[in-house]
């Protein structure tokens, strides 16, 4: 196929997403296809082959079969360059405008888990400026305060006190006008990858060991910064609730393509839903193609699954009639 790969964007995870769409177009030449490099700047110009790139409503992309968005947070990740490649009319790889915007907004995604009844840790939403007194008591320390529409821990701190929590909130309101303040889950960190449309399977989860105090952004893009532990070492009964936990969230909130789920085990058993994120991080230390790697999908094999679910769900979604 002839896929215009994407990546780079406006958001602070510009970065990251020019390590993952390079690896996404080394993946789909060493598959036998034809990968494009499309540059989003971080001013939001779009660029191929160092000219710039301009775009036809209905107009396709670059003649391309499918595009593959490995865009990560802020336009990008949050259901825009999906509601902009809908207009162009191009098959893409990954969740869909609704799907997209719901799993970038923590808060918007923790009060859907919670009227689905599904466990998850307690958690208080705040917008920029709003009084907080009263959240560390009912959170306990320590807790964690995070952009509510940023990924990649960007700008997200650990508060252990009082003092600490009001910092940490003035950090996140530097990115996002809107922050959630989460409790602390004692236990381990387990990742599930899925892929599907209308029915999602889902990979042997792993767990995420670290050296640092927790799973920060230097945790997760540096070498050596964490180890992934492929199966997790949780009971094997333990691993299908979180790979059917994965699986139920994922086609909850009607995502296609692929995902990532994250999870809690406490030291009890219990399977706690953290979060899903709809583009998980294509790098050589990311966790996505790792676990689908043990279950037995090699990269190129995984590609070709995710240009082949592109293509099926535009298909599907361009036999109706809206």
């Amino acid at each position: 196929m002839r896929v215009a790969v994407l990546s780079g964007g406006r958001s602070s995870e510009h970065d990251v997403s020019l390590a993952s769409g390079s690896a996404v177009r080394d993946g789909l030449v060493a598959g036998g296809h034809e990968a494009l490099d499309v540059s989003i700047a971080l001013d939001g110009r779009w660029s191929f082959e160092g000219s710039s790139l301009s775009l036809e409503p209905s107009g396709g992309l670059l003649d391309a079969d499918v595009a593959f968005p490995v865009l990560h947070g802020p336009f990008g990740e949050d259901g825009t360059v999906q509601g902009l490649l809908e207009l162009l009319d191009v098959p893409y790889v990954g969740a869909g405008v609704l799907a997209s915007a719901l799993c970038m907004d923590k808060v918007v995604f923790k009060d859907l888990m919670a009227q689905a009844g599904l466990p998850q840790v307690d958690y208080v939403a705040l917008r920029d400026g709003e009084d907080w007194s009263g959240v560390g008591a009912r959170l306990g320390f320590p807790c964690f305060v995070k952009p509510a529409r940023l990924g990649s821990s960007v700008g997200i701190s650990k508060a252990t006190d009082e003092a600490s929590l009001g910092d940490a909130l003035r950090v996140a309101w530097e990115h996002d006008p809107l922050a959630i303040v989460e409790a602390m889950a004692v236990g381990l960190e387990v990742e599930c990858s899925v892929t599907g449309n209308a029915v999602a399977e889902a990979s042997v989860p792993g767990e995420i060991v670290i050296e640092a105090d927790w799973y920060d952004y230097e945790a997760k893009y540096q070498p050596g910064g964490m180890e992934l532990l492929v199966p997790a070492r949780i009971p094997e009964e333990t691993r299908e609730q979180v790979r059917s936990l994965a699986q139920d969230v994922f086609v909850r909130v009607g995502c296609t393509g692929l995902a990532r789920v994250d999870t809690f085990v406490l030291d009890n058993g219990e399977v706690l839903i953290n979060e899903l994120n709809t583009m998980p991080g294509f790098t050589p230390t990311s966790v996505f193609a790792k676990l689908w790697e043990a279950t037995g999908v090699p990269y190129p094999e995984l590609l070709d699954r995710l240009l082949a679910l592109a293509v099926e769900r535009f298909e599907a979604e361009r036999s109706y009639s809206f």
